[in-house]
C-alpha cells in the first residue's frame, strides 16, 4: 500500500475489499493493520463499505469480534450450499450446520451487512430442492445474495469426476430455470436484482462490485490482483500468482505490477457496455455518446437496435438494459460489443 500510495495518489476510498483466497485466515491484528493503514494513506470515505471474505469453516466467534472491531462493516460468507451432500460434492471443507453458526455468530459479532454466496445447478440437484435451498437462506435474512449456477474450471479434481455433458449435473435449460426461480422466490422476498448474479435489500448493494460494474477504476494490490486504473481511456494490469515472485518484487521495493494494457476508446467503451449491462440499471447511450464520442458509439448502434427488436434488451427510461430473456444469455449478448 505504501508502495502503490506514492505513485497513485487520489481518494478518500469509498470501498476496500479484502478477498481471494481465504483471507479470513488473518488475524484480526493484521487485518486492523490494514484497514488502518489504507485509510492513513488514502483516507476513507464516512460510508466507506470494509468488506472481508470469509470461510465459514475458518472462522471463529473470537475471530469475528475481532474483524468487527477492526473496522470491517461488510462480511462475505462463502457458504455455498446448506445440503451436506451438495458440499461435499463441492469439497467445500465446511458443513451446513457450520455455515449456520458462522452467520449467527457474525450475527452476534455485530455485522449488519452480510453477503452469502449460493450455487446451483449441482449434480443431481433437483428444482425442488433449490427452492428448498432458497428458502432456508431467506430465513437468516442476509442483506446481500450472490446466486451462480456451476461453472466446471478446466483442470480441477471437480472436472475431472464430472464432464460438462454429464448426466448427473442439470442441462442448461435445467439449470436456467433454477436461476429464474431465485429470481421469482427473492424478488418476492423483496431483494433488488440489481445485478446478474446479485441481490440486495434496499440500500444493500455491493459498492465494491458495483465500482466494476461502472467501470470507476479500482487498485489492487496482492497476489493475482488485477488493476483498472483511471489513465487516458483506462490501464489494465495484474499481479503475479506466485506468492513468492509477488513478495520478491516488494521487497525490492518495486509495485509487482505486470501485463500492462493500456486501452483505446473503442476498448474502453465496449467494457463500459458489457459490463453497465451486467446491471439492472442499465446504460444510458446519450451518456455513452458524451463520454467516448458519437463516431466511436456509431458502431454499437445497430447491435443495440437489433438486441431491442430481438426481445434481449428493453429501453426505459433513456436507459437500454437486458430484459429477463436478455439475462440468461448475456454471454452471448456481450461478445457482440467487443
Amino acid at each position: 500500500m505504501e508502495l502503490a500510495a506514492e505513485r497513485y495518489s487520489g481518494g478518500p476510498l469509498a470501498s476496500v475489499y479484502l478477498g481471494g483466497g481465504t483471507p479470513s485466515l488473518l488475524t484480526p491484528h493484521q487485518v486492523q493493520r490494514l484497514v488502518e493503514r489504507s485509510a492513513l494513506l488514502w483516507g476513507h470515505q464516512t460510508s466507506c463499505e470494509l468488506t472481508l471474505e470469509a470461510n465459514p469453516g475458518t472462522v471463529t466467534p473470537d475471530a469475528l469480534a475481532g474483524f468487527y472491531q477492526a473496522g470491517i462493516n461488510r462480511l462475505s460468507l462463502g457458504i455455498q450450499s446448506l445440503d451436506d451432500r451438495s458440499l461435499q460434492l463441492l469439497e467445500r471443507p465446511h458443513s451446513a450446520a457450520q455455515a449456520r453458526a458462522a452467520y449467527a455468530e457474525a450475527r452476534q459479532a455485530g455485522f449488519r451487512n452480510i453477503s452469502l454466496d449460493l450455487i446451483c445447478g449441482l449434480p443431481h440437484q433437483s428444482a425442488e430442492e433449490w427452492q428448498q435451498q432458497l428458502q432456508q437462506v431467506m430465513t437468516l435474512s442476509p442483506e446481500h445474495l450472490s446466486v451462480y449456477s456451476l461453472s466446471i474450471e478446466e483442470g480441477t479434481p471437480f472436472s475431472r469426476r464430472y464432464a460438462d455433458d454429464s448426466p448427473e449435473l442439470p442441462d442448461d435449460d435445467q439449470s436456467a430455470a433454477m436461476l429464474e426461480q431465485a429470481d421469482q422466490l427473492l424478488v418476492a422476498a423483496g431483494y433488488e436484482h440489481y445485478e446478474i448474479a446479485n441481490y440486495a435489500r434496499p440500500g444493500h448493494r455491493s459498492r465494491h462490485n458495483s465500482g466494476y460494474w461502472h467501470r470507476e477504476g479500482y487498485l489492487g494490490l496482492g497476489p493475482a490482483a488485477h488493476s483498472l486504473l483511471l489513465q487516458g481511456w483506462g490501464l489494465r494490469c495484474s499481479n503475479p500468482s506466485d506468492h513468492q515472485q509477488w513478495a520478491a518484487q516488494i521487497t525490492a521495493g518495486q509495485l509487482a505490477h505486470r501485463d500492462l494494457e493500456q486501452l483505446t476508446r473503442q476498448q474502453a467503451l465496449a467494457e463500459q457496455l458489457f459490463l453497465g449491462l451486467r446491471m439492472a440499471d442499465g446504460i444510458s447511450p446519450d451518456e455513452c455518446r458524451e463520454q467516448y464520442g458519437a463516431e466511436a458509439w456509431q458502431r454499437h448502434d445497430q447491435t443495440i437496435a437489433q438486441l431491442l427488436q430481438q426481445g434481449l434488451l428493453h429501453e426505459r427510461n433513456g436507459r437500454v438494459a437486458l430484459t429477463q430473456r436478455g439475462l440468461l444469455l448475456s454471454n452471448q449478448i456481450f461478445v457482440r460489443f467487443l
